[in-house]
């Protein structure tokens, strides 16, 4: 399959302008041929085979349509579907061409990072009902774009956010807003997933026949690839991905905010760490914690690569991370909820747990934890023409997105120093020195000495929830803060500042 002339935006939208303005329209219900909705997919080689899965198992929808860069990928997907439907799925190596082209009602996308917010808004410019993997955004200013374009069509946007769709946690969050644990004093968002050094000398080379004009898009066409292997560790480099918090942790940060009961981006943000424990190509930290100083309660949110000693990076590191201190048995990968009256944990897959301040259970919190719930919800809201129905509208992904966002912002920022330094810079905040401390304690089992090794103390920031904008940090720290809040687009790859 040969390459893509990239087409720009005008000769793009001059071709999808008169698509979906019936469904734009208020409560509009989209139907394809059949009655079916007709579904179109970007990007098939990793999370966007869930995609697949979901939406063709789903009665009176197809899978109509389907787009990845890389040819081979492309090939076995369209045939294997086809086979499996009894009807031919079209294949695009450009979701321009299969907006354009494509018999779809509804665009999906599994696409890297620095994708999602130009494909979303490229789709809904074209009057199709979007799907947007988590971040919904590769920086803060993308995704308010997200949200201005399924505002102003009218369109059903949903984001990758699965757990807003688990029953469990829907009542665990019903339960601390109930006010029966008391006021909740802080929430702590945890990624405590394995990952082992990426290695040194980058090289990677680019699949036979993908197209790598496209894969960069918006991000820069980087010649020589900084990294060993194509394919997933591009989510540690700040180009195209945004670390752990914003690849699992997104996840958890949605769920804290959520328990927070907070609807706008914290009014302070910090940062303290670093990439610790190996050296290797990487650029986002491995270990790092985030505090939001959120008016209601903090948002402490703790994100650790390395397993839980020097002994289990022998072998098998993700049986053998950290657990969170109030819930030793349970796995890290979790939100803590941390009230007056008692504690709540609760798993990523949606096992949630609440005992009181002793360790003792206490309310029992179940629900059904459909893993395809998340997708039905979004096809429920898509038949009905109702983007209120969503569990997880672009908006409410815009802000956790952007919470993980502004936290690395801090952490680059920072500066680098010993671990001494970095206590004596917060011995004011209590909270945050607890949690330093642990951090610190985590990385010693690891044999990483912050006497000789360096953590990055980022700085507070101060930022304005109404226009998601950094302010009042003084003139030069808030030009540099809000230059990364967005991004130097590559052309033709523009996310529209008028959507």
């Amino acid at each position: 399959m040969s390459k893509h002339t990239p087409v720009s935006r005008r000769k793009f939208m001059a071709g999808t302008a008169g698509f979906g303005l019936a469904l734009a329209l208020p409560n509009s219900k989209v139907l394809g041929a059949n009655d079916d909705v007709r579904v179109g997919i970007v990007g098939v080689n990793g999370r966007g085979r869930s995609h697949l899965g979901n939406f063709q198992k789903m009665d009176g929808v197809r899978v109509a349509a389907i787009c990845d860069v890389d040819p081979v990928v492309l090939d076995k997907q369209v045939t294997a579907l086809t086979d499996k439907q009894g009807f031919e799925v079209q294949g695009f190596s450009d979701m321009r061409e299969m907006l354009e082209k494509g018999d779809i009602d509804v665009f999906t996308t599994a696409t890297p990072n620095h994708w999602h917010s130009l494909a979303a808004v490229w789709a809904l410019q074209a009057g199709k009902h979007a799907y947007i993997e988590k971040p919904i955004s590769h920086n803060v200013w993308e995704g308010r774009q997200v949200v201005k374009a399924a505002r102003k069509y009218g369109l059903v946007c949903q984001g990758g956010t699965q757990s807003r769709s688990m029953e469990s946690i829907q009542n665990a969050v019903a339960l601390v807003k109930s006010g029966e644990l008391g006021k909740i004093e802080y929430v702590k968002g945890l990624c405590y997933k394995a990952r082992p050094s990426i290695g040194k000398g980058g090289g990677a080379k680019v699949p036979d026949g993908l197209d790598y004009d496209l894969w960069c898009g918006p991000a820069p066409l980087e010649d020589p690839i900084r990294r060993q292997k194509f394919h997933y560790d591009w989510h540690w480099f700040y180009a195209y991905g945004n670390g752990d918090m914003g690849n699992q942790g997104i996840h958890q940060m949605d769920v804290a905010r959520w328990f927070l009961g907070v609807d706008e981006l914290s009014p302070r943000v910090m940062s303290i760490g670093a990439r610790l424990g190996y050296d290797d190509d990487g650029e986002t930290p491995n270990t790092q914690i985030v505090y939001h100083d959120y008016e209601v309660a903090p948002l402490i949110f703790e994100t650790r690569g390395l397993p839980k000693d020097k002994a289990a990076q022998a072998d098998k590191w993700g049986s053998n991370m950290d657990s969170p201190e109030e819930f030793p048995e349970e796995g890290g990968i979790a939100v803590v909820v941390l009230c007056e009256g008692g504690n709540v944990y609760v798993s990523s897959g949606g096992k949630v747990k609440v005992t009181d301040k002793s360790g003792k259970e206490m309310t029992k919190v179940e629900g059904q934890n459909d893993s395809d719930a998340h997708f039905q919800n979004f096809m429920d809201a898509v038949k009905a023409g109702k983007p209120e129905m969503l569990n997880a509208d672009c908006e409410v992904t815009h802000l956790s997105s952007a919470l993980c966002h502004t936290g690395l912002i801090s952490h680059r920022l920072g500066m680098a120093m010993h671990g001494g330094e970095v206590r004596e810079q917060i011995q004011s905040d209590a909270l945050l020195t607890a949690r330093y401390a642990a951090m610190e304690e985590h990385l010693a089992k690891n044999e990483v000495n912050l006497n000789a090794e360096t953590i990055v103390l980022g700085p507070m920031l101060q930022f304005d929830p109404k226009t998601e904008w950094f302010a009042g940090n003084g003139e030069e720290a808030d030009a540099k803060a809000n230059a990364l809040a967005t991004r130097q687009y590559r052309e033709p790859y523009v996310v529209p500042k008028e959507v």
